[in-house]
């Protein structure tokens, strides 16, 4: 904390703008997955209230909760509401792939990806868990025959949603922009937290940091994160040379940015979109 205290105001400011731009991506993202227009304000609004409510729960249940219950208020059945979370975290998952591959295509020799994505047994365990999610949820449904039904009419809707998104321009450009804007811009907030601590590192070397690190810690689920991406962030910065309390201050200080400064305004959000009836 004593570093952050000497840091560049002007770049950490910077970043806390990142942060909330980073709530409007998300909310591109929301209307690009479902084709009812929704309001551009409320929906806004309910993106930064849902910011609060995810570093409550895990893997993202808090966000999309409240999304959820944005919807429903907004007149969106339920099964269209869900199925238009579903296509948001595909697409959130996906969009992030052909950045990093990006990176490492147009800068091979300062992005040095053998290092940082993992390796040995933590590969093999994450390729594991990969392939036995489906087949768990497969199995789950042949034993349990109540959710077939209700199980194939989501994915029904689901498939039927977003084929149609994708014949619209008005929906699909958003969805896509925004779910590939929403991790540069949580990468622009970490690069401005290094500009600010002075760290020895070009913005496209800490932008591939935090793609890398956030792709390879994204499988472990964590309130908002915290954690999992924490540490791999730690070791990526390392690894690029880093000396370790400057890695650790940069990170501290991305999380003060994207979880305790909003934390509040978000609350504030959420406490008044419920009491106005908006959630």
């Amino acid at each position: 904390m004593a570093r952050l205290a000497t840091a560049d105001p002007w770049w950490l400011l910077t970043g806390l703008l990142f942060t909330y731009l980073g709530a409007v991506a998300a909310a591109c993202v929301r209307q690009g997955a479902i084709t009812d227009r929704l309001p551009p304000g409320a929906l806004l609004a309910s993106q930064i209230a849902a910011g609060a409510a995810n570093h409550v729960l895990p893997a993202s249940i808090g966000a999309h909760a409240v999304t959820l219950r944005f919807l429903r208020r907004e007149g969106v059945p339920l099964n269209r509401a869900t199925a238009s979370i579903a296509l948001y975290s595909l697409v959130r998952a996906v969009a992030k792939i052909p950045l990093v591959l990006a990176f490492v295509l147009a800068a091979p020799t300062a992005v040095p990806p053998a290092e940082l994505f993992p390796q040995g047994r933590t590969l093999f365990l994450a390729a594991a868990c990969l392939l036995l999610v489906p087949l768990a949820v497969v199995a789950l449904f042949a034993v349990a025959r109540p959710l077939r039904r209700p199980a194939l009419d989501f994915v029904r809707t689901a498939l039927t949603d977003a084929r149609l998104l994708h014949t619209r321009p008005a929906r699909f450009l958003p969805l896509w922009g925004g779910a590939a804007a929403a991790p540069l811009l949580q990468a622009g907030v970490l690069a401005c937290v290094g500009t600010a601590l002075g760290l020895p590192l070009s913005w496209s070397q800490l932008v591939f940091a935090f793609l890398a690190a956030s792709t390879a810690a994204g499988v472990v689920p964590a309130p908002g994160g915290i954690g999992p991406i924490d540490a791999a962030l730690v070791l990526t910065l390392a690894g690029y040379g880093t000396p370790l309390p400057l890695a650790t201050a940069t990170v501290i200080g991305y999380r003060v940015l994207t979880v305790w400064a909003p934390l509040l305004p978000g609350m504030l959000v959420l406490s008044a979109m419920v009491q106005r009836g908006r959630l």
